[in-house]
């Protein structure tokens, strides 16, 4: 057949959707009628030759390529992965995993009318951050708190409310970027403030802040430089200074702590990581942090200290722009609450638990994972377990890392595709059901197991890997175990 004869052969929308009933009753027949449309479109146009036999345009594989369609366009696009990099708080894999009592508290939010902004002993209109506001103040010790949407939005609204048109100074080895080139001068200028740069990249001192206060100054600020680490001849002004300084100058003094946690990660044996508690308790008259990272909450920007700046934050216009729904309220509320019980802190909060999960206990999963991994790529790749290190992820505590275990994918043989390989393995297991991402180590495609609470999660859906070979000749090559 030609390529005229191919399109007359083509049956019309109409014809086509009396014999769709199974794929309208799924999806309904007016995106069914566009999909079909575009498919048909793009057939005319000389694509999907293989519609077509010698007898003419074949339907039920058109019927099959429609369904495969409509089934890729209908499916969820955020999905669950398996998060195997060894981030913990990865920000492309959506940082901190709730822990359940939040996850519920979302639910019931969402599945039902709430006193978001209600009183029920006035009846009469609220506000909502008080549904948040009573546990950051308990857990923090400041006189007031409110919420935005994201640590960047808390920074903004509280430059945009106590330095709108004047200056903030802060130090040049503060002058921090985080994911997706957010950097702390543009939030600064978006807020409609002027940074003031006082100090070198590696050091500064006191009596450079005292020099550069002047009659536009409206506050000091500090950035915890929780992304990165500058080392060796280094200087830095302690919070207590910088309080002290600006107090007297009668300026006010605002820490953006990046991170933020609120409890001392130390008695769970990790680095420590500076507190909203502690940053106050140094003379911080703001301190805002995030709730999506340590504090393994949602995302929220979270603004703790001094009742009259919070006050005065709560009255700018762009607090309804940035404030927090009620899903992510209700969720924060049940994380804050987890707090008020630290000795069980970490067997409630996932992010802490994986963060201070024991050795022995990873090599269960990996003694686990070896054996079905090995036999999926057997012939194709050498499969081995190996000591790896975690990192926190999302800016905290960067150049600390968390002795872990994985296992490795490495090439049989040397040539000159293989050094292509673990990437093209990578993508097949992002193929899976549920996608499997690792992270591509030293020539080998690795999965740290930190994160792994159910070894079968993985295991169970390793048949349908689709493992492309490497063109070297196969072995069998057996999992190595590894002992706890």
């Amino acid at each position: 057949m030609n390529r005229d004869s191919f399109v007359r052969a083509i049956p019309s929308v109409d014809k086509l959707l009396s014999a769709a009933a199974p794929a309208i009753g799924r999806y309904g027949r007016d995106l069914v009628a566009d999909e079909m449309r575009v498919l048909l479109d793009e057939t005319r146009a000389g694509a999907h030759l293989a519609l077509f036999s010698d007898d003419g345009f074949e339907q039920s594989r058109f019927y099959a390529l429609l369904e495969t369609r409509l089934h890729a366009l209908c499916a969820p696009s955020q999905r669950c992965v398996l998060n195997l990099t060894g981030t913990v708080l990865h920000t492309n894999l959506g940082r901190a995993i709730l822990p359940s009592v939040a996850a519920q508290a979302m639910t019931t939010a969402m599945t039902s009318a709430t006193n978001l902004e209600y009183e029920l002993e006035r009846g009469g209109r609220g506000e909502r951050d008080r549904h948040v506001e009573g546990w950051l103040t308990r857990l923090t010790g400041a006189e007031a708190a409110t919420v935005v949407n994201n640590n960047a939005a808390a920074v903004l609204i509280a430059l945009s409310t106590l330095a709108a048109r004047r200056e903030v100074i802060v130090s040049r080895g503060e002058l921090v970027e985080i994911g997706g080139a957010f950097r702390i001068p543009d939030i600064m200028a978006r807020a409609g403030c002027r940074l003031v740069e006082v100090g070198t990249t590696n050091r500064t001192h006191l009596g450079d802040y005292a020099d550069a206060i002047g009659a536009r100054t409206a506050a000091l600020m500090k950035v915890h430089t929780s992304n990165y680490a500058i080392q060796g001849f280094t200087a830095t002004v302690a919070e207590e200074k910088l309080a002290q300084l600006a107090h007297e100058r009668a300026l006010p003094f605002i820490v953006d702590l990046g991170s933020g946690m609120l409890v001392d990660l130390e008695r769970w044996g990790l680095p420590h990581e500076p507190t909203a508690r502690e940053t106050l308790a140094h003379g911080a008259d703001l301190v805002t942090f995030s709730g999506d990272k340590l504090l393994g909450g949602p995302q929220a920007g979270l603004i703790v200290g001094n009742r009259a700046l919070i006050t005065r934050i709560n009255r700018n216009p762009l607090k309804r722009a940035l404030r927090m729904d009620k899903l992510r309220l209700a969720a924060l509320e049940a994380v804050l609450k987890l707090y008020a019980d630290p000795d069980r802190l970490r067997q409630s909060l996932p992010t802490l638990r994986w963060l201070t999960r024991p050795r022995d206990e990873i090599a269960r999963v990996a003694n686990e994972v070896l054996p079905a991994l090995s036999a999926a790529v057997a012939g194709r790749a050498q499969v081995e377990a190996i000591d790896c290190r975690s990192q926190i992820g999302s800016g905290s505590l960067p150049v600390d890392l968390l002795p872990s275990i994985g296992v490795a994918l490495r090439p049989m043989a040397s040539s000159r595709r293989s050094g292509r390989l673990p990437e093209r393995w990578a993508v097949a297991f992002r193929r899976l059901p549920v996608p499997v991402i690792g992270r591509i180590q030293d020539g080998m495609l690795v999965f740290d197991l930190r994160m792994l609470d159910d070894a079968r999660k993985l295991t169970e859906q390793l048949p349908l890997l689709e493992l492309p070979a490497d063109g070297a000749n196969p072995r069998q090559v057996a999992s190595e175990s590894i002992a706890s």
